[in-house]
Order: C-alpha cells, then structure tokens, then sequence
C-alpha cells in the first residue's frame, strides 16, 4: 500500500497501519519493555503520566485474560499476536507538593500520546500494533483486577506483521 503526505512529514506517521494479520512470531521481554519505555517518555499535562499498561504475551494466562474480553469479531484475528496490551488511565493525581488527589481531565488526551509513543517505537522495532475498541471494558476490569479511579481505553495487538491469508476470508479483501 502506498500512502502519500499531503505535507513533509517523517515516513514512520506514513508507513505506521493497523494490520489484522499477524505471523504469531513470539516477542522478547526486552523488545516489549522497549515499547513501553518509549510510552514512558510520552509528553503529558503537569507531567502526570496517568498511563497504565496491562500485557500478555501469546501463550500466557494474562494474554488469555485480555483476549477473552475481545469481541469475536476481533478474537478471530487476534489470535496471532504476539502481545496483547490493555490500556489503561489514572482518573486522579495528586499535584508536586500536595497529598490530595484531584480528577485528571487530561488523563485519556495524555495516555493517547503514549499509546501513539508506543505504536511509533514499535514500527521502529519492525513490529506492528492495533488498537481495538471491541472489547467488554466491565469483563477486562474484571479480568485484570483493574482498580476503581482507573478508565480503561482499548487493547492494543502487537505482532509482526504476516500474509493476509492468515485472516478469516471475509478479512482478507480489507487487509490492503
């Protein structure tokens, strides 16, 4: 696929797709800390950093944890990643110099940025990511034990990219 800027930009916010097919290939500890590093560095307002990121790799009781929570329609694609990645904000902070906690606004504008750190580092690193909003937010809370004054956003796939013919049929044709 080719896609074209319609000003300079750098070719990482060009190339940078949400494929569905993923080869299953296994991702190392070190390479997946090296996506959430990068989201750690992420800009956020008063430099609050209310991210939270909650992650399986293939294989694993936590990747079974989230991926029971996928709607079907994403659960038949998912299958073959490498990592599934919750999502998650803190709905509070408390402010330099204080002990009292008060709403975040900016908590979901914030985590935005550093899920955006994440996928950018990740095509970096030759590894591609989706994000889903078909999931069931209440059963993931319930899953991953997700504490109350947290919002949960998506979950993200992470795997390296494979043939479209590893999707379901109907699938196929989209994967462009």
């Amino acid at each position: 696929m080719t896609r074209t800027a319609q000003a300079p930009v750098d070719r990482r916010f060009i190339d940078r797709w949400s494929p569905r097919s993923f080869t299953g290939k296994p991702i190392s500890a070190a390479d997946i800390m090296s996506l959430f590093e990068a989201a750690r560095w992420a800009p956020s307002t008063s430099n609050t950093q209310p991210w939270r990121f909650v992650y399986g790799l293939a294989g694993s009781a936590g990747f079974e944890a989230i991926f029971s929570t996928l709607v079907p329609f994403n659960q038949g694609w998912a299958q073959r990643a490498s990592a599934l990645v919750a999502v998650l904000s803190a709905t509070q902070s408390v402010a330099p110099g204080t002990a009292q906690a008060k709403p975040s606004p900016n908590h979901a504008f914030d985590t935005g940025a550093a899920w955006m750190s994440l996928a950018l580092q990740a095509e970096t690193m030759g590894w591609r990511t989706h994000a889903m909003g078909g999931f069931n937010a209440d059963a993931l809370r319930l899953q991953l034990e997700v504490p109350a004054g947290f919002a949960v956003h998506c979950v993200v796939a992470v795997g390296e990219q494979g043939p479209r013919e590893n999707l379901p049929a109907e699938l196929q044709e989209r994967e462009v």
